[in-house]
C-alpha cells in the first residue's frame, strides 16, 4: 500500500504535535513534582500543556484542510 502526500503530511504533523505534548508533559512532571505527585503549579502547567496541545491540533487540522494536495 502506497501512501499519498496528504497522508504523509498528516502523519508527520500529528507525530510532531504528539512528541511536543509528551515532551511538555515530561518537562512538567520532572520540574514540578513533590513527594511523588505534582505541585499546585505543576497541575496548572499540565492543564496548560493539554490546552496548548488542543490548540496546536486545531490549528494543524485547519491548516491541513486548506492545503491542496
Amino acid at each position: 500500500m502506497e501512501l499519498d502526500r496528504e497522508a504523509i503530511v498528516q502523519i508527520v504533523v500529528s507525530t510532531i504535535a504528539l512528541a511536543t505534548f509528551v515532551a511538555a508533559a515530561v518537562f512538567v512532571s520532572t520540574n514540578y513534582s513533590s513527594n511523588g505527585g505534582l505541585t499546585e503549579q505543576g497541575g496548572i502547567a499540565i492543564i496548560g500543556a493539554i490546552g496548548l496541545f488542543i490548540v496546536v491540533m486545531l490549528v494543524a487540522g485547519l491548516w491541513m484542510e486548506r492545503q491542496e494536495f
